[in-house]
């Protein structure tokens, strides 16, 4: 991912530490912790030839990549979708090949509905998006949508219409990056209690050059994280840990889903990422994360 970065040799001067746990969240979370919360790691893709040897053991054929990344990640971001609207026998084909259980696939509306429709007369193309997102049956997870940076408050209406047309059954996350969003308390705050009342979740992401959209609030007691490293540098793993302590109070009080969608400039560090994130979570919170493991011959590490 691109968006927010910055060059290695500024990363120690940035403020990486998370903004203070907001009221807000004290709304939307009971208390309390939930009876199953879930926890999910996921990538950017399964089709990922340099992770031959690696994360898929040597040999391993293209055919088999989803079926052998969902023995190491509970989940997708899928991004396939932004750019296309599959058909839903292609996304039956998918889930198909998935066999571990609790694993979920959340694709990222069409950019021709985010990017390009101003969310007017949009109907047609969602219902389409939608139609096939559905054949996923029990591996659907949170859909999401991502606006352009130029998408500001000023079409707040639009968003917040369109997003209330949406399916109720179904959940979705929205990612907003025009910094008016966040700059304006007076826009943020109206962003947040909309989206508390439509049941929508807001996108955290977690990059080094916009700190702002790290907005911490949880609209809905769900969380989708876009962690966005920068290919195992030190201050990663300092991200990480901050992360594991907000996760283990947020679900400490009622936080019932977080999917964390791992991002590297160089995508081949993604395993080693999840792998330490993965571990400090289970540490922290006593839940099981199904976090990638490295095949080096017959052997598992």
């Amino acid at each position: 991912m691109q968006f927010g970065r910055q060059d290695l040799s500024i990363l120690n001067n940035i403020d990486f530490k998370l903004p203070a746990e907001p009221a807000f969240n004290g709304e939307v979370l009971c208390g309390k912790p939930a009876a199953a919360p879930q926890v999910r790691l996921g990538a950017t893709s399964w089709n990922r030839k340099d992770w031959l040897g690696g994360v898929f053991p040597k040999g391993t054929k293209e055919k088999d990549f989803l079926s052998e990344y969902s023995k190491h990640f509970d989940s997708v971001e899928l991004n396939a979708t932004h750019y296309k609207i599959y058909p839903p026998e292609t996304i039956r084909g998918w889930a198909e090949k998935v066999n571990t259980p609790g694993f979920r696939f959340s694709p990222k509306v069409p950019q021709s509905i985010s990017h390009y429709s101003n969310l007017v007369n949009a109907r047609d193309q969602t219902d389409a998006f939608l139609e096939g997102a559905l054949a996923f049956g029990n591996r659907l997870g949170p859909v999401f949508m991502q606006m352009s940076e130029s998408f500001g408050p000023a079409r707040k209406d639009l968003l917040f219409t369109y997003l209330a047309s949406l399916p109720k059954d179904l959940s979705f996350f929205v990612e907003l990056r025009h910094p008016d969003w966040f700059a304006d308390p007076h826009h943020s705050s109206a962003l947040y209690h909309n989206l508390r009342n439509l049941g929508i979740g807001l996108v955290i992401t977690d990059t080094a050059g916009r700190r702002d959209v790290v907005h911490m609030h949880l609209p809905v007691p769900r969380a989708m994280i876009r962690f966005v490293g920068n290919s195992l540098h030190p201050t990663d793993y300092q991200r990480a840990d901050d992360w594991v302590n907000r996760l283990a109070y947020w679900l400490a009080n009622g936080l019932r889903e977080a999917d964390i969608f791992m991002h590297m400039h160089n995508d081949t560090a993604v395993p080693e990422m999840a792998v330490y994130l993965g571990e400090k979570l289970e540490a922290a919170t006593g839940l099981k994360i199904r976090k990638p493991y490295l095949h080096r011959g017959n052997t598992l590490f």
